[in-house]
């Protein structure tokens, strides 16, 4: 694996990395072992996920509890093969006889992601769950559409595209834009993140998904350089009073940093590129703020665009928070923006 340590001169030229995991080839076996057992599991709601926990006896030692409802197991209750690679992993919290997995997992299509533990408090924690599946349904959707139209314009197909996940958090986003291309296309996929612990997590999930990856560590405004053929991202877009870096967009309820990267994002597109931005915006008038800060930038710029909210009503648990006083309604949307 190829990581970036520092501001490149161009995006192509990157440094092997000088942070690889110790536990790194032990956690990819154990990603693997699990995969092996054709193991599935969509992650829900946090609030769904308590409510679980409530309603259900949670335990168990199925796959699905100790790495999906992240549930306590019986240690001795394990294969012997299971319980040594989580040991060597260093993913396993033991209490007397009960355990507990440090990771979770989660399917998306065919491949499986690692992903922070139930409850995610910590400041740096890794975020997987159903606005994770709503991406990557943006993204699938928003490039059949785009090769579709490709491949009846250009007779012969693009020989590589060049991909950048801004807050790539598990990889999935970026992952899934390589499984949705066409067959004929080659790729390079470029992961960012703030998050360290993101990006070890990506470097993981994409060497078990057979998905080649350069890591740009950082600040996405201080180390990006280069032109790309398709930048996704999903950033973080809710106001959170606690900061955590998978959550917490800036001001204008969690809007500010959205707004960045559509600003930054659409300068190192390369002609005829394509943004895939999928947001959350807090409504607290009939004017969608989002919208109305980018059309006027957009008018500005050589380029075809579409806009749509992809779910009108997404983390309405985060209403009853005094943060959300004004707002009446969180929605999660999608921008494409094509480079003429």
């Amino acid at each position: 694996m190829l990581v970036v340590t520092q501001k490149p001169d161009a995006v192509s030229e990157i440094l092997e990395s000088s942070h690889k995991l110790e536990n790194q080839d032990v956690l990819i076996d154990l990603l693997k072992y699990v995969k092996s057992k054709n193991y599935k599991f969509i992650t829900t709601t946090p609030r769904t996920h308590a409510h679980f926990l409530l309603q259900v006896n949670a335990r168990g030692n199925s796959l699905r509890n100790i790495f999906g409802w992240n549930t306590s197991f019986s240690i001795d209750a394990i294969d012997s093969e299971l319980k040594t690679l989580m040991v060597d992993a260093d993913v396993i919290q033991v209490n007397n006889n009960l355990a507990r997995s440090k990771l979770r997992i989660s399917s998306l299509g065919s491949d499986l992601f690692f992903h922070s533990a139930f409850p995610t408090t910590e400041a740096d924690a890794i975020f997987f769950g159903p606005d994770t599946y709503r991406f990557a349904r943006f993204i699938r959707q928003s490039l059949e559409k785009i090769y579709y139209l490709s491949s009846r314009i250009n007779s012969e197909p693009v020989k590589k595209v060049r991909i950048l996940d801004i807050g790539c958090g598990t990889g999935a986003g970026g992952i899934t834009a390589v499984r949705s291309l066409p067959e004929s296309y080659s790729y390079e996929v470029t992961m960012n993140d703030l998050n360290q612990k993101a990006l070890d997590a990506t470097l993981v999930n994409s060497q078990v998904a057979n998905v080649a990856v350069n890591i740009l560590a950082g600040d996405i405004f201080e180390v990006l350089n280069g032109e790309f053929d398709l930048i996704i991202s999903n950033p973080p877009y809710m106001k959170d009073e606690s900061g955590r870096a998978y959550r917490d967009g800036g001001e204008q309820l969690g809007l500010d940093l959205s707004i960045r990267i559509f600003e930054t994002a659409v300068k190192h597109l390369a002609s005829g590129g394509t943004l895939l931005l999928y947001t959350g915006v807090a409504m607290t008038s009939d004017v969608d703020p989002f919208l109305a800060t980018i059309t006027p930038l957009l008018d500005h710029i050589d380029c075809t665009w579409s806009y749509e909210e992809i779910d009108p009503d997404i983390f309405g648990e985060e209403l009853e928070l005094p943060t959300y006083a004004q707002a009446h309604r969180i929605a999660a949307v999608g921008l494409v923006v094509t480079k003429s």
